[in-house]
């Protein structure tokens, strides 16, 4: 195969904790699909949390992990996402906002001490969340005429194929998601079936 088809990604939110003199660092793992998730789940952690200092967070989004952001809330450059986000890129995990929630304590940590704090809070939320693997897929939109339907659910049931939509009418469609190392495979099956189509 010429790409992984597969990611590491977490089912559910996860969190872990850390103190260091004083300062207890409080982090939490979302499993996001989109930069459009990430500002509703901050601002709801800071209206929970707002006595804290700051909150620092990294993103890591794309079954190829291209897609990434930080920010380090008012911590020295450096010190807060980066560490975050370089948690997440070891574990090879994706899809995920990290968040860690800051309550100072009085006692400055200086820039190791704060990187160390911020990468153990992270490994803590890591540790303790359940890490899943999905495939990379494409959705396809078939549609095929009612008497084709046995033939496609016999495909359907071999291949394993998740239908996201389907519809009834005059002639039949379903939302196809097919994982990417079988999509020629799958789409050869297709071809075969009268009067398919595909888009």
């Amino acid at each position: 195969m010429l790409f992984d088809d597969t990611y590491k990604t977490i089912q559910e939110l996860s969190e872990g904790i850390y103190r260091d003199k004083g300062s207890k660092f409080i982090s939490y793992l979302y499993p996001v699909s989109s930069e459009n998730d990430i500002k509703d789940l901050i601002n709801a952690l800071k209206s929970e949390h707002p006595k804290a200092r700051h909150h620092c967070w990294a993103l890591r989004l794309s079954p190829d992990k291209t897609v990434f952001r930080l920010n380090d809330d008012g911590e020295p450059s450096g010190t807060a996402g980066r560490p975050i986000l370089n948690t997440l890129l070891s574990n090879e995990l994706t899809n995920i906002l990290a968040v860690v929630v800051r309550y100072f304590g009085g006692t400055l940590l200086g820039v190791p001490g704060l990187i160390n704090a911020y990468k153990s809070a992270t490994i803590e939320a890591v540790n303790n969340a359940k890490i899943i693997e999905k495939t990379v897929n494409s959705v396809f939109r078939i549609e095929f005429s009612h008497p084709q339907m046995n033939e496609v659910m016999k495909i359907v049931k071999e291949e394993e194929l998740t239908i996201n939509n389907q519809n009834f009418d005059l002639s039949c469609s379903f939302l196809l998601e097919i994982r990417q190392s079988k999509v020629n495979k799958v789409l050869g099956k297709l071809e075969k079936v009268d009067g398919l189509k595909w888009k």
